[in-house]
């Protein structure tokens, strides 16, 4: 359930136990992935169809808008993320809030890409200001997350926009406190409400407030 690579990068890594820990997804909760990847699919004669929540069925031929067959879009995304991980743009108010948060609690980034742009997510993110642990993932995150909760005595808190991840984290660590991040209204509108998690926004003005008050502090 959890990947050889993953596993090693996260028995490198060694958390505060008396310091509260944020896991923070990264692809439409601090960087763009959505926008930056819609402008990849349109230099290529594509559009992505936004009436449900998923990337297989949804990526359109502009000419017929027939869908593009699931094998071609995973080999679209891992290309996408081989040339365009290191340029992405930062979500409104992810920068400030990560900075502000890291002053009283562990920062983790647990992202899902191939593993082979690990690199250049740690570049991206340090080029806007983020010098925090990055963990790859592949597959459902409730096993890592399992694993970085053991790590403190203090609350955890997890930040994700898929609601995948967001229930395998209640599925493996229930006593993490979950917060869905949904900022795109297209995808956040076919998406039900969760009665476990502890927030569900689309704005890091929101969500601060909120994880500050999970972990313990207001200023």
């Amino acid at each position: 359930m959890i990947s050889e690579f993953t596993i090693e990068q996260l028995a490198k890594l060694s958390l505060a136990q008396h310091r509260p820990l944020l896991i923070c997804d990264v692809d439409e909760v601090v960087v763009h992935f959505t926008r930056a990847f819609e402008s990849y699919l349109a230099a290529r004669d594509l559009w992505l169809d936004t009436s449900s929540f998923a990337l297989n069925g949804n990526i359109r031929k502009k000419a017929n808008d027939e869908p593009v067959a699931s094998g071609l879009v995973a080999e679209m995304v891992d290309d996408f993320f081989a040339q365009h991980t290191a340029e992405l743009d930062a979500i409104d108010g992810a920068i400030t809030a990560l900075h502000d948060l890291a002053r009283d609690a562990s920062v983790v980034m647990l992202t899902n890409l191939p593993h082979h742009a690990r690199d250049k997510r740690i570049d991206n993110l340090q080029r806007h200001g983020l010098d925090f642990p990055v963990i790859t993932n592949s597959g459902p995150k409730g096993p890592a997350i399992r694993h970085l909760a053991d790590q403190t005595r203090e609350a955890v808190v997890f930040v994700d926009d898929s609601p995948g991840f967001i229930s395998s984290a209640r599925q493996h660590a229930p006593e993490v406190h979950l917060i869905h991040f949904l900022h795109d209204d297209r995808f956040a509108r076919h998406i039900e409400p969760f009665d476990f998690v502890s927030l569900r926004t689309g704005s890091w003005d929101e969500a601060l407030p909120h994880i500050k008050s999970l972990i313990g502090t207001t200023r």
